[in-house]
């Protein structure tokens, strides 16, 4: 039976290296290091994402609500280095159980977020400033389709022809035609931004075409490393989301799951005007020590663990 670690001592070394290196930069930047539950009796109910659940509790796919509700209580600026958990997430990129960097500005816009997110990798990677591009103005560069108003028949046209020939809704179609097309040509470091409102279920839309949400991704070498947010405070709207995801969740006879009602009182006592984002931690070791699969950069993977 194999019992050995799958990645080296030397990388082993160097998550610890990238670990100190990160709380040193938000020390100097006087951003607090916080912890929050893994546990969860409620989570988001976002269609592209299914969470563990143990009979009782959910393990939670993200630290972001609970985060929130720091936040909203006054806590300021924070960060968290944690475990999150995601089922049948299984592959060179993802494994169920994977770590996270998750931290949020008070007073940050998305534009103030992406410069220090892009200041922490080129610290990390020695990369150049990375290029910035709308979700719209990718898709027309790099497939000639009007992401936001072309037929869906269009749509469903194109992904036929890439061998993807099911029946679905609009953004699985976007989400294919963008994961096949446009992420495997952002080899420089590049931020998408403004993607379409119905793909950014925590995210405020943008006040001048509410199309679009003010979420943004980091990419390099056509990896996805970062999902940030300017964050959405109005608890009426939320809820609305949330129940929209829940009805699509029904639609597609996925489980349905508890809306976080802690989560909610807190919008409602007032979640400060902030901007948030998560990056995966072990794709960014695996681009820090030029791994070709994640079990490289992890002690024990689901399938060893």
């Amino acid at each position: 039976m194999n019992w050995q670690p799958t990645a080296n001592l030397d990388t082993i070394r160097q998550r610890a290296d990238l670990y100190n290196h990160i709380r040193k930069f938000f020390a100097e930047r006087q951003v607090l290091e916080v912890e929050t539950p893994i546990l969860s009796g409620a989570c988001v109910p976002d269609v592209n994402m299914e969470p563990i659940y143990t009979d009782k509790y959910y393990l939670q796919t993200s630290p972001e609500l609970a985060m929130k509700r720091l936040l909203a209580s006054g806590s300021g600026a924070i960060f968290q280095i944690t475990k999150a958990f995601r089922d049948a997430e299984i592959g060179r990129w993802h494994n169920p159980e994977f770590s996270i960097l998750e931290w949020y500005r008070p007073g940050f816009k998305a534009a103030d977020l992406i410069g220090e997110i892009d200041e922490l990798l080129q610290s990390l990677l020695k990369t150049p400033a990375a290029e910035r591009i709308s979700y719209c103005a990718a898709f027309q560069k790099y497939t000639c389709l009007d992401a936001l108003d072309c037929p869906i028949s269009e749509l469903e046209q194109y992904c036929a022809q890439l061998g993807f020939k099911a029946k679905t809704e609009r953004d699985t179609y976007l989400q294919f035609i963008f994961s096949q097309q446009i992420e495997t040509q952002l080899n420089k470091p590049t931020v998408i931004t403004d993607f379409p409102a119905t793909q950014a279920a925590l995210a405020r839309k943008r006040a001048d075409n509410p199309k679009l949400a003010e979420r943004f991704e980091f990419y390099i070498e056509g990896i996805e490393l970062a999902n940030g947010f300017y964050e959405l405070t109005d608890p009426i709207e939320q809820r609305q989301r949330f129940e929209q995801d829940l009805a699509k969740r029904q639609k597609l006879n996925l489980p349905l799951h508890p809306i976080d009602e802690r989560f909610l009182a807190a919008l409602e006592a007032g979640l400060p005007e902030c901007s948030g984002v998560a990056l995966g931690l072990d794709r960014l070791l695996m681009l820090i020590v030029g791994a070709s699969d994640i079990k490289q950069v992890l002690t024990f993977p689901i399938d060893l663990s």
